[in-house]
């Protein structure tokens, strides 16, 4: 049998000893959510049958039910062999949203949260033999409370809204360790010194080493006696810097007793400076293009590592640098990607679908994006975070500035080596960058605005919002323009973009030039970000459709983005 994505899912932390349970897995809805899970349990088979990791909603799960979803149930069994040491541990990519697991019979964990990765150690709960896993996952996508991206508050897809994820839509594994083990830990590259600090928690006790080569040649290494909490520096024997384009990628081995995690890193700095965005002490101009991370199959799942790739080898075919991964957490096997390839990549939360006026909303948006955190940490693609996007006010009530605020604090108190937009777009409260959304069509409006801005004069506001903080200075970029229409279905009326559609191919280039030029040529901005890489749905304004086809030679855009920025050494 054919089992789908049943790569490891996280080249970043990567254990041999691991068993795949993506597949066949028994399926049933609760569309009363009011199913105990004893009963389940019970049950002699579920009503249907469902491939994971793919949601319910999706064609490549083999249901393809796109209404509302409550609740959803999973079934399946596994083998635990005879004599088995140590612990077990089973590890979901993500499920959207509430979590209830239940090995044998008994509870063995809940999470919230749609979009990040988490762990359950059910070795209390598990024989030797067969085993039996349920899985309950409960969603409310209209809930002001549940963070939903942009999946459709609506029965269908519209506008920049799409089609809805419920249930698991990442991938599911066994993991097996010693009972002494590597819990986490985090990279901290040195550029400039040539030297990379590994900072590491392990439970137990024992010897920990940590060894570094580069294409099998060893670089380094430390060992240490560890309990608890671990660190260490190794000075490499020779440097090879990360950078854009050119993703060299350090091995990194660690070792805790009997335990052995695989990992890598890039060696590369952050700095901001005046008006420019620094790595490894250059001026990097910062070509991206919005990636919302959908496939027409899998919805939020690719159907294939290769689909993950393909996505970075499109966007830099057409020029860009880097992404902004919008409004949804992408999965670490496509950030090992970015991280190979030196392609840079901007992390987000899936804030839409929250009232930001609620105080309520402050703890359930800091424990995800603390779990976004410490699980993306480690990957030098990462060059900045942005956990909230276009902070809109909620009907009628204004956003909670304390909300952004708070989020903002506790994200550069876990990661002080990056830069933080609080909110991209609207409306800025704290920030490291100043940035805007700006969708304007004129290319001679467009050009006046931000000639006038690098000339001295004020930054145009497109939401002309004064009651909150403007510009005063420092790293500013339009983090998203453009988006212009150009269909290449039948969808006729439905197909949704921005301003008017240019009646010919020459005109669609035409006006993409003149937006773009106008943002390399000024020395005010450190990059852009366009809108977007390719079609999603009815949303018809990418440089690809969303069958990833070709609309336009990739090399006209190549052509326009790798011009170089005033900004740029």
């Amino acid at each position: 049998m054919n089992i789908p994505r049943c790569e490891h899912p996280n080249p970043q932390f990567e254990r041999e000893n691991t068993v795949c349970l993506n597949g066949a897995w028994e399926f049933e809805f609760d569309f009363g959510n009011s199913r105990p899970a004893d009963e389940m349990a019970a049950k002699e088979k579920f009503d249907k049958e469902i491939t994971v990791p793919f949601c319910p909603e999706s064609e490549l799960s083999g249901i393809g039910y796109k209404d509302f979803i409550p609740a959803v149930w999973y079934r399946r069994t596994f083998d635990i062999p005879a004599g088995l040491t140590g612990r077990v541990f089973l590890h979901f990519g993500a499920v959207d949203f509430r979590t209830a697991v239940y090995i044998n019979g008994k509870e063995a964990g809940v999470h919230e949260g749609g979009y990040t990765s988490f762990a359950f150690d059910i070795t209390p709960f598990v024989k030797e033999g067969e085993n039996t896993v349920i899985v309950n996952a409960a969603d409310d996508t209209r809930s002001p409370l549940q963070a939903t991206g942009k999946q459709s508050l609506w029965t269908y897809s519209r506008g920049c809204h799409y089609t809805r994820t419920t249930g698991i839509w990442q991938s599911v594994w066994l993991e097996f360790t010693p009972e002494s083990y590597i819990e986490n830990f985090r990279i901290y590259p040195d550029a400039a010194n040539s030297s990379v600090v590994i900072s590491a928690k392990v439970c137990g006790k024992g010897e920990f080493t940590a060894s570094a080569s580069y294409e099998g040649k060893p670089m380094g290494s430390f060992t240490k006696n560890a309990a608890g909490e671990i660190s260490g520096e190794i000075k490499l024997a020779e440097t090879y810097l990360w950078e854009v384009g050119c993703g060299r990628l350090y091995d990194l081995e660690l070792t805790f007793g009997g335990d052995r995690v695989k990992s890598y890193f890039g060696l590369r700095d952050i700095a901001l400076d005046g008006c420019k965005f620094l790595i490894n002490g250059k001026s990097v101009f910062q070509r991206l293009v919005l990636d919302q991370g959908f496939y027409p199959d899998g919805i939020y799942t690719a159907p294939s590592k290769e689909a993950l790739a393909k996505d970075i080898e499109l966007s830099m075919a057409a020029g860009f640098n880097g992404a902004r991964l919008h409004e949804k957490v992408f999965e670490p096997l496509f950030l090992y990607y970015c991280d190979k390839a030196g392609y840079l990549a901007w992390g987000e939360y899936p804030n839409w679908g929250l009232d930001h006026s609620d105080p309520k909303v402050t703890d359930a948006f800091v424990r995800e994006w603390t779990e976004e955190l410490e699980r993306d940490f480690n990957h030098p693609s990462i060059v900045g975070w942005c956990p909230f996007n276009e902070t809109w006010d909620y009907e009628g009530r204004q956003q909670r500035n304390q909300l952004l605020e708070t989020v903002y604090k506790v994200t550069k108190a876990l990661d002080k080596t990056r830069p933080c937009i609080d909110t991209s777009g609207n409306y800025h409260v704290i920030t490291d960058i100043y940035d805007t959304h700006d969708y304007e069509q004129s290319v001679d409006v467009f050009k006046k605005r931000y000639d006038d801005f690098a000339a001295g004069g004020e930054l145009y506001d497109p939401n002309n919002t004064p009651r909150y903080s403007h510009f005063t200075g420092g790293l500013f970029f339009i983090s998203e323009y453009g988006g212009i229409r150009w269909s290449m279905t039948d969808k006729g009326e439905e197909a949704w973009g921005y301003g008017n559609d240019p009646k010919t191919p020459e005109e669609y280039i035409e006006r993409y030039r003149g937006l773009t030029d106008t943002l390399l040529d000024n020395e005010k901005m450190f990059g852009f970000c366009y809108t977007q890489l390719y079609d999603v749905e009815q949303e018809q304004n990418g440089v690809y459709t969303y069958d990833r086809g070709v609309k336009f030679d990739p090399a006209i855009f190549r052509e326009i983005n790798s011009r170089k920025a005033k900004i740029e050494d």
